[in-house]
């Protein structure tokens, strides 16, 4: 099932897709709902972030290949920071190239959403039942502040710096996804989430015991090889099978004004 969150004549809808029609549901999308029997032309709304989350979790160097292309050493536990909610953008918003980076690049993600509240998932506990279902993410870095900082915070943080969507499919099997990744057309990434370090029940129960997972928190599980510079004016497009394709522009603004 594919879900999506959009603007349609002022209301913010979620709503299934079948086909090229959107259906409205009646009820929360994480728990029981109602699929409604009017439906809505997909060309007359406005795709919005599948869900608005209180935390996203990411995996830093989670594909062999990538930490090897920036010289890092593989990881023997998963490597884990925060982006702030603030950096979500949905598909066809623009990434905000910021004045004080002058590499800013894109990351491919593969992007896990919660369903309910967990902490200390175990190991007898079945781990899909706390998935909502799966998006693509775009971990945008300005990675020259990555470099200057030692750590992630600024480099990963800026409004803009979470593309998300453009829907959450909630019957995904995750083993061996493609994932792939479009410059202008051209393709800069493309992994397998079979190559994983760490896969995602392991990260599930990894993070819970670190911090308590509520409905709606994405963890993006971290990027394949090929992560390279966007300049302003570029298209990013992330493309996970079975999914879809998450697509912004990137962009420069002046603050001064």
């Amino acid at each position: 099932m594919k879900i999506y969150r959009f603007r349609y004549r002022k209301k913010i809808i979620t709503g299934v897709l079948k086909e090229d029609v959107l259906f409205p549901i009646k009820g929360s999308v994480f728990k029981d709902f109602k699929i409604e029997d009017s439906a809505i032309p997909v060309g007359e709304v406005k795709l919005l972030p599948p869900v608005s989350p209180s935390k996203i979790v990411c995996l830093g160097r989670n594909y062999q290949e990538h930490a090897e292309e920036l010289g890092n050493d593989i990881p023997t536990e998963p490597l884990i920071f925060l982006k702030p909610p603030s950096a979500i953008v949905g598909p066809d918003q623009a990434i905000i190239y910021p004045a004080m980076s002058q590499r800013v690049d894109y990351e491919g993600e593969l992007a896990i959403i919660i369903k309910k509240k967990v902490k200390n998932l175990k190991e007898e506990e079945a781990w899909t039942d706390y998935v909502l279902g799966y998006s693509c993410f775009n971990d945008v870095t300005a990675r020259d502040l990555q470099l200057k900082d030692g750590q992630f915070t600024r480099a990963k943080s800026f409004d803009t710096f979470a593309p998300f969507g453009p829907c959450l499919v909630t019957d995904l099997n995750l083993e061996g996804l493609h994932l792939k990744t479009f410059l202008n057309g051209k393709l800069v990434q493309s992994g397998n989430t079979r190559n994983m370090i760490f896969p995602v029940p392991f990260l599930l129960r990894y993070i819970s015991s670190i911090m308590t997972l509520e409905p709606g928190d994405i963890i993006a599980t971290g990027t394949p090889a090929g992560v390279g510079p966007m300049e302003p004016g570029d298209r990013i497009e992330i493309q996970i099978e079975g999914i879809g394709t998450l697509s912004n522009v990137v962009k420069k603004i002046d603050m001064r004004r």
